[in-house]
């Protein structure tokens, strides 16, 4: 039974998928929605297993909170991108604050640009910096963004939201791909023994990103 509802449920996953394609510049064959459907639920599955199982997990570290599952949107192809990497001429080192009142040094270093129902979002690519000792010796080629949206603060969680890349390519031309379905909640959204980094003004992406993790409470 369980097995019959999964695949009735991939089948209107794709069937969702294909009928979105009018909406973005990408275009994908059957066997491309089900790869990526299939990518975005075992990402969900190995979610579900650390905050589950890890040592590290928040909810395994703050004894004070339980953990119930993560929710999600529904998968959407309209929030899979395909981008570039576009690098600033002379990356700058910025203060973002966190939701603790602490700085944090980041550095600006481009942008990706997202083709969203024929408008073009820009959000920009942040790297650790040497300020962050510890994080930069281990992440000093990783990639990442965060970003608010329409949806934050009502259906989302209200400081915001991060997406991992993972390392820069030696590429310029590479082509990165960026699923906002696996936009999700810094672990301050799960416990106040956490502090996140907060968005910056200019980190808003001014559509409603119906996709990813919702808000936990």
């Amino acid at each position: 039974m369980k097995q019959s509802v999964q695949l009735l449920l991939l089948i209107a996953l794709i069937l969702n998928f294909n009928c979105q394609q009018k909406h973005q510049s990408l275009s994908f064959t059957t066997q491309d929605s089900l790869a990526i459907i299939n990518n975005i639920l075992q990402y969900r599955v190995e979610q579900d297993s650390f905050f589950r199982y890890s040592e590290i997990s928040p909810f395994n570290r703050d004894t004070t909170i339980q953990y119930e599952g993560l929710k999600y949107f529904p998968p959407d192809i309209k929030y899979y991108f395909k981008s570039k990497l576009y690098r600033y001429d002379n990356p700058e080192t910025v203060v973002v604050l966190g939701t603790k009142g602490e700085e944090r040094k980041q550095l600006k270093y481009g942008y990706f640009v997202l083709n969203y129902e024929g408008k073009e979002h820009k959000i920009n690519v942040y790297k650790f910096t040497i300020y962050d000792s510890i994080r930069y010796k281990l992440y000093k080629d990783n990639l990442s963004f965060w970003f608010r949206d329409r949806t934050t603060g009502k259906e989302t969680y209200e400081i915001g939201r991060y997406v991992e890349i993972g390392d820069e390519s030696p590429d310029p031309e590479y082509v990165y791909t960026i699923d906002l379905n696996k936009a999700y909640n810094p672990y301050c959204a799960y416990s106040v023994l956490y502090s996140c980094a907060i968005p910056r003004e200019e980190d808003y992406l001014d559509f409603e990103v119906k996709a990813g993790e919702k808000k936990y409470h």
